[in-house]
């Protein structure tokens, strides 16, 4: 599922009052760090899909070989949307998908962030909890 017109804003549990950029770990990138440096080095480039199976590929250190049917194969299992990911979850960004699905990410302090956030025109999303109540 791809939303348009839409912003998720960080979980109600996160933890942080500012957001931090993931790191990779023990030298590997996580899934946080990979989503990272596609969204904030491309805004409104990408569908969330885009960057769902883009992450995969680096995560996996997968080559350009059958990309296509790999993506079917990718997307023939449901995935989650980014209200479950740790940059909204964890490390205080917000994701803005834009009228054609193409996605950018703001800061939670950030002036957009709050701008994006008290507009009329677009869909508000909360960030899937990290834990159950």
């Amino acid at each position: 599922m791809s939303y348009k017109d839409t912003f998720i804003i960080i979980s109600e549990d996160s933890t942080v009052d500012s957001a931090i950029i993931p790191l990779p770990r023990n030298g590997k990138p996580t899934v946080a760090s990979i989503e990272y440096d596609l969204i904030k080095n491309n805004p409104y480039k990408y569908t969330q899909e885009d960057v769902q199976f883009k992450t995969y590929l680096i995560k996996k250190q997968i080559g350009l070989t059958n990309l296509d049917e790999l993506r079917k194969q990718f997307f023939s299992k449901p995935k989650a949307c980014f209200r479950a990911s740790p940059l909204v979850k964890k490390y205080g960004w917000g994701i803005h998908y834009d009228g054609q699905g193409k996605i950018a990410m703001f800061e939670v302090n950030s002036y957009k962030y709050n701008e994006l956030l008290n507009s009329n025109n677009i869909s508000l999303l909360k960030g899937m909890r990290s834990k159950r109540k």
